[in-house]
């Protein structure tokens, strides 16, 4: 039987991570975390960094991405695995299903406990990744996630406890799979931001964002895509300043669309020149604008992506 090649890229995060007086930090190389697999199954680790997720940058998890395409340029490369802290591996391992044309599986997997912790999962969580890595049958889903026993398609995966081994979960098991590009865009990574919504909020928000020539904004609304009134008449501002808008919602599950008035409810939003992520929460709707706008994507293009994200 022949051996089967799997990469995994180290970022850092908790599967990586010792107790020190100074709290929780990844210590751990690639090399200690390599796990034990079958006969036929070979981990090459790659250690492109060693940060907690919550510090990374737009860059990094660009990088990471071009790390996953330079394992798979080896065609003897099965699989690739990737640990990842788990506060934006939902972030980061969407962005890599969004230019993941390649058929061959990547998995993304961290940890919610320390190595040193007595109830320690990431080596059998690193373990799972890599025989999923492995699996020729994992071949074509996508990026995957795999931590706690259960193993999701990245889109629409958000983390769902801050301590339970079932760490995440998903707004909806079969999201549609359009992709930005097969190729990583060349230059710096456009800014948007996301911007959270509530009673109260200040519209001075979304002007600051345009101010600091963002490319794009995320709303994380009320609801199915609503807020207060004041908001409304920023959007529209800021869409006359051809800056992107894109309202997700703070509810965990559901669709987001334009249902109501008043105001500022998402009818409102809608013609104000904002345009909806009927499934993607407000992290990888970021992701996704952030992506489509590096790669030159137009208001329409982002439309149409958005719209192709939601199951039929």
């Amino acid at each position: 039987m022949s051996t089967r090649q799997v990469v995994m890229i180290t970022t850092g995060g908790t599967a990586a991570s010792r107790t020190t007086a100074d709290g929780a930090v990844p210590v751990l190389h690639a090399a200690d975390l390599l796990p034990t697999t079958a006969a036929d199954v070979d981990v090459t680790p790659v250690e492109l960094m060693a940060k907690d997720s919550s510090a990374m940058s737009v860059r990094d998890q660009f990088a990471i991405v071009a790390a996953i395409a330079e394992a798979l340029a080896d065609l003897a490369v099965s699989g690739v695995v990737v640990t990842h802290g788990t506060d934006t591996l939902e972030e980061t391992a969407y962005l890599a299903d969004v230019f993941a044309a390649d058929p061959r599986p990547v998995v993304f997997t961290g940890a919610q406990f320390p190595a040193d912790h007595e109830l320690s999962d990431g080596p059998a969580n690193i373990a799972a990744a890599v025989a999923l890595a492995a699996d020729p049958d994992t071949r074509g889903r996508g990026v995957l996630v795999a931590l706690g026993g259960r193993v999701l398609g990245a889109r629409g995966t958000f983390k769902l406890s801050t301590t339970d081994v079932v760490a995440f979960d998903t707004v909806h098991p079969d999201l549609p799979r359009p992709l930005v590009a097969d190729v990583l865009p060349d230059g710096h990574p456009a800014r948007v931001d996301l911007l959270a919504l509530y009673p109260g909020v200040s519209p001075g928000t979304i002007a600051a964002a345009v101010a600091q020539r963002a490319a794009g904004i995320v709303l994380s609304a009320t609801g199915s895509g609503n807020t207060h009134p004041d908001i409304t008449a920023e959007v529209n501002l800021a869409v006359k300043r051809n800056v992107v808008v894109v309202v997700s919602t703070r509810v965990p599950y559901g669709p987001v669309e334009p249902t109501y008035g008043g105001g500022g409810g998402g009818v409102d939003l809608a013609r104000a020149g904002a345009l909806f992520s009927p499934w993607l929460r407000a992290p990888q709707a970021r992701m996704a604008l952030i992506a489509l706008l590096s790669s030159g994507a137009d208001a329409a293009q982002i439309d149409a992506f958005f719209r192709a994200s939601a199951p039929a």
